[in-house]
């Protein structure tokens, strides 16, 4: 039953932290309106295979936080100074992203495979991402971390991912309105939350200094 649960964890996570209109799952649907299904689909193993690397070093990441806790004040501390300098840029020095018109050219099947691992592996997010959510489900008893939990719940993620692109591809032409002005507003939408997650982590400091 814990295996089955980790599995529907790690799968849920994932969905949560793919499904808003990004990257990578943006690329996929319109290497899929230009280049057809074939190709949206190697992109999306490759970027689904980088994936499962950074699920993996993140939970294995987050095993070595839980069992030296004083790191994680050094690590709220940094992540404070970086999630603040992106606020300030995405709000205020960050051009306002353009849509771009054009037809991407017909590439090989090997080649949207390699451009899909290359953008799964310059999206960074993903590693905190899976530390904070493996960190605060093994508070809770939800996560273990032995191999076979690990393991069951990387494959979860990668169900998860595998199933938010496929959804993209299907149907991106009937949300493309909304993909657009999310695309549009980006940047402040990204500076938003980095700044809220800065409050968030400052107060935590503040917290951690005053006890």
């Amino acid at each position: 039953m814990n295996l089955i649960t980790s599995l529907l964890l790690g799968f849920i996570t994932a969905m949560i932290g793919i499904t808003p209109p990004g990257l990578i799952n943006m690329t996929a649907a319109k290497v899929n309106l230009k280049e057809g299904k074939r190709s949206a689909y190697w992109f999306v193993l490759g970027a689904v295979l980088v994936i499962f690397f950074q699920a993996s070093l993140a939970i294995l990441f987050s095993q070595f936080i839980k069992e030296h806790p004083n790191v994680i004040v050094i690590l709220r501390e940094i992540g404070f100074a970086i999630f603040s300098a992106l606020s300030i840029y995405f709000l205020f020095i960050a051009k306002k992203p353009k849509k771009k018109k054009g037809k991407i050219k017909k590439k090989s099947t090997t080649t949207r495979f390699f451009l899909g691992m290359l953008l799964s592996a310059l999206n960074f997010f993903p590693i905190p991402y899976y530390v904070f959510v493996s960190v605060t489900l093994a508070s809770y008893n939800l996560f273990y971390f032995d191999l076979t939990h690990i393991l069951v719940f990387v494959a979860g993620v990668v169900l998860g991912s595998f199933l938010v692109f496929y959804l993209y591809i299907t149907f991106f032409q009937k949300i493309q309105d909304k993909t657009d002005y999310f695309m549009r507003n980006m940047n402040t939408i990204i500076g938003s939350i980095t700044g809220l997650i800065s409050v968030i982590t400052l107060i935590n400091i503040i917290k951690f200094y005053l006890n």
